[in-house]
């Protein structure tokens, strides 16, 4: 016969084994005899989330698991009942029903459950997130508090989500950039916490999209606005990862996605691409597979 302490060690690594299937590698504590843990997983389309509950259990993400898991995302938290620790870099806060709380999943965290708690967990592209905050700092580990109207909102909108298991790709991406969106005032650093040189990236990146169209609009054009020389521009981009010149073709072609996926077969592609700022229809066809996997034809036809 099974004594109860193997037993709990049989259901932490049957848990631990199920967290790591759906959100990556994590390790993972038993804290108590009535330790108890179960996680089931939500796909729609190109939404993916897990609800988790736990009891008297550790759920914590080390450098050893971050060598061993996939990065690029982060987790929007969200308490449905019960509470929980949570902490990354040095912030540390408990999360109560309705909370939520951002974690970025390429740096270390970690939860403690005590009690009875129930979490889902969102996965959020880091690219989706970071051009949606234009390319400002992201406030991981802080709570967004359940008596705020983000938070409110935020909570109805993944539930109802979560209850609509038949979403297209279309309106599962939307979805997605609207929790971003919702959530972007509380995870954005404030004005007040940014420093000249964010003032001018955000200042730029606002002009690319206001000039999107342009063919004129290049390095120089953008140095000339914004008031700082080639070489700066050069370094602002750099600082983020980001080259000038792929920047302005990765939104064009973002801009020419979101086209297609709005107005179907309204226009022909040739133009299409002219009219976000491509002269050449042969790159602009090129350009667009290297970003997206397949071509605007064979985009269009999946979002028809």
């Amino acid at each position: 016969m099974m004594s109860s302490a193997a037993l709990n060690h049989e259901r932490l690594d049957h848990w631990l084994h199920s967290i790591n299937r759906i959100c990556g590698a994590f390790d993972a504590q038993a804290l108590g005899s009535q330790f108890c843990g179960d996680i089931r997983e939500f796909k729609s389309g190109a939404l993916k989330a897990s609800f988790v509950d736990a009891r008297q259990a550790r759920l914590y993400r080390s450098e050893r698991e971050l060598a061993a898991g996939e990065g690029g995302k982060y987790f929007a938290v969200f308490q449905l009942d019960g509470s929980a620790a949570m902490a990354q870099d040095d912030r540390q806060v408990v999360l109560g029903s309705g909370d939520i709380t951002l974690i970025d999943a390429d740096r270390p965290c970690d939860f403690t459950y005590s009690d009875n708690s129930r979490q889902l967990s969102l996965i959020l592209p880091h690219d989706m997130v970071e051009q949606a905050l234009r390319f400002s700092r992201v406030r991981c580990g802080e709570k967004i508090s359940a008596s705020s109207p983000i938070a409110v909102l935020s909570h109805r909108l993944i539930m109802e989500t979560t209850r609509q298991p038949t979403l297209s790709l279309a309106e599962s991406e939307a979805t997605l950039e609207a929790i971003v969106s919702l959530l972007r005032p509380a995870i954005g650093r404030t004005q007040e916490e940014v420093d000249p040189h964010e003032r001018i990236m955000r200042k730029t990146l606002d002009f690319i999209d206001q000039h999107i169209r342009s063919e004129e609009l290049c390095p120089e054009l953008l140095a000339r606005e914004v008031g700082v020389s080639v070489r700066g521009l050069y370094r602002l981009f750099a600082k983020k990862g980001l080259v000038v010149a792929q920047y302005i073709k990765n939104r064009r072609l973002d801009f020419c996605a979101e086209s297609l996926r709005q107005f179907g077969a309204e226009q022909k592609l040739s133009a299409l691409g002219y009219s976000w700022g491509f002269t050449d229809s042969s790159y602009f066809s090129t350009a667009f597979k290297g970003r997206f996997g397949v071509s605007p034809g064979e985009y269009r036809k999946r979002y028809a």
